[in-house]
């Protein structure tokens, strides 16, 4: 049976994972050993089942925490996941963005990525700029990290398929890439910075 039961939203501590197993909806964040959960909804602890009636050992007796909701059958972001994200601001140290699709398919909350200037891409670290990077309105492709703490997923564009898919020029049109750093309009030529992802062969 479930118990202590409570709402909790996505980022939420819900224990120590040497107290808890991450159950639906939960999972642990190897830099801390913390069980946090990754969407809204009940957080429930599941009373263990030992696997043997005689064993006493600590690790059978972890009860499992799990997060239940109305959405819990939605896509959810995970660390390791491929997520589909539109860039809503860019500033000096990171790019904020809405997370619209989990691999292919649509999700069904809110939720919003960070894309830090250390994870923009692989090499040259030192010279990435934000605002040569991406651009409000950009949708890029990107992989999630972590669950950051202010309930938003770290995301990663440091691979050649991860980046800027889709963006549109100072002229409205829907750019061109021409190299892995520049998009160009088709109608004014104009060419622009990106974090370009590498599409195709």
């Amino acid at each position: 049976m479930g118990k202590d039961s409570q709402w909790v939203t996505p980022g939420e501590v819900l224990g120590k994972a040497s107290k808890f197993k991450a159950g639906r909806g939960a999972y642990v964040s190897p830099d801390n050993l913390t069980v946090y959960a990754s969407l809204t909804g009940l957080r429930r602890i599941l009373s263990p089942f030992p696997t043997h009636p005689t064993s006493w050992k600590f690790e059978f007796l972890r009860p499992t925490v799990e997060v239940t909701g109305h959405k819990a059958h939605g896509a959810i972001p995970e660390p390791g996941s491929i997520v589909i994200a539109r860039v809503t601001k860019v500033m000096a140290r990171m790019a904020s963005a809405d997370i619209m699709c989990l691999g292919t398919k649509s999700v069904r909350e809110k939720f919003t990525g960070i894309i830090r200037l250390q994870d923009v891409r692989a090499t040259e670290i030192d010279k990435v700029d934000m605002h040569m990077s991406f651009h409000p309105g950009d949708i890029v492709r990107a992989i999630v990290l972590s669950l950051g703490d202010a309930r938003a997923y770290y995301l990663s564009t440091a691979k050649n398929e991860l980046g800027v898919i889709s963006a549109q020029s100072t002229a409205g049109a829907t750019m061109v890439p021409i190299s892995w750093t520049e998009m160009q309009c088709p109608l004014t030529g104009q060419i622009e910075h990106r974090k370009v992802a590498k599409v195709g062969q």
